[in-house]
């Protein structure tokens, strides 16, 4: 899905979003939760999608 360099920039994405936001107070507004909410599953579901694509390499490497 995406790389690692692409992971991390991501991960600061959000802790800026998280930081700008609570510093101007604007965590409340639907917007904003939207977006910082896609950003955390984009990160989450690339976690489980990288963890799980080694597993599949070496089952299709020992069935070849």
């Amino acid at each position: 899905m995406i790389n690692d360099k692409q992971s991390l920039i991501l991960c600061g994405v959000m802790a800026g979003g998280i930081f700008v936001g609570g510093i101007l107070d604007i965590l409340d507004h639907y917007v904003v939760l939207t977006i910082l909410t896609l950003v955390f599953l984009t990160i989450v579901i690339n976690l489980f999608l990288l963890k799980r694509d080694p597993e599949e390499k070496q089952k299709q490497n020992d069935t070849e």
